[in-house]
């Protein structure tokens, strides 16, 4: 069977993990239907893919893993194995002392045990997902979309289920801040009549994360269709999101006990707004 033809024009596949990542998102659409399922997971689990074996990944994205070879072949690579060593280079490039502490967080856990090691737990979900953020956000995105908001007659807020408190908080930070804007908590199901006024002078920050909320993205729709810009906070290039924002944030929290954190969107929501409100006054 021919190797198949790699989706890179100049048939050198990235040998960095940002490269490769742009290259999945651009392209994923143009893969075979499984191809572009792999694609989805391993921009959506690097880790996974950088410590996980064949089997064990495709068993995770639902696929063979015959379908990860003809995958990495597909885009370039000799084979699996190079392509992973591209994921496994990312952990060695970042944050290269943060596995040692997560460990002695993980040790004092086991040590401590019951509600304090629950405590510890979450402690360092909390810290993992704020290097993340630190370590991941696009300085000239977050400058562009502090513009925009600041510029809004009003801001109008979106967010349900677990995104919901992020969307509250910003609702009462910007108030207080003197910034107008609206909540839509749909509450009653009003959510299309309190979306239904936002336009291009205003401006929309909406927030879902996986499994994504019918409602905010359905909401978010009927907000961009009134020509409002739109700020989201999501995470993954792949949310519905992303194709509707004018600039759009990726975070991924970490979990524990598969509870996921909300740090460091709470981080991004909180230097959102006080940068609304700074841009405002400087104006």
């Amino acid at each position: 069977m021919a190797k198949a033809e790699p989706i890179d024009e100049l048939g050198t596949p990235p040998r960095d993990f940002a490269g490769l990542r742009n290259l999945l998102i651009d392209r994923h659409q143009t893969l075979p239907k499984r191809l572009s399922q792999v694609a989805r997971f391993a921009v959506a689990h690097p880790d996974e893919m950088a410590f996980g074996t064949a089997a064990s990944i495709a068993e995770q994205a639902d696929v063979q893993p015959s379908t990860l070879v003809r995958f990495a072949q597909t885009i370039g690579y000799q084979g699996f194995s190079d392509l992973q060593e591209i994921f496994r280079s990312r952990l060695r490039d970042r944050w290269p002392d943060y596995e040692e502490r997560l460990q002695t967080l993980e040790h004092q856990s086991r040590e401590r045990g019951g509600v304090p090691g629950l405590l510890d737990g979450f402690a360092e979900a909390g810290v993992t997902s704020l290097m993340r953020l630190r370590d991941s956000i696009d300085a000239t995105q977050l400058e562009k979309a502090a513009k925009l908001l600041a510029a809004a007659d009003t801001v109008y807020l979106l967010g349900q289920r677990r995104a919901f408190p992020i969307a509250s908080y910003m609702a009462y930070a910007l108030g207080k801040l003197g910034v107008r804007c609206i909540l839509v908590d749909n509450v009653g199901t009003l959510g299309q009549e309190q979306a239904a006024f936002a336009g291009s002078k205003d401006a929309v920050i909406s927030i879902s994360f996986t499994p994504y909320t019918p409602a905010t993205i359905e909401l978010t729709k009927l907000c961009v269709a009134g020509r409002a810009p739109l700020v989201a906070i999501t995470d993954s290039p792949f949310s519905p999101l992303t194709e509707l924002a004018n600039v759009w944030f990726e975070v991924v929290e970490a979990d524990f006990a598969a509870f996921r954190s909300l740090s460091a969107s709470f981080c991004l929501a909180m230097a959102l707004s006080v940068s609304i409100a700074e841009k405002r006054r400087g104006s």
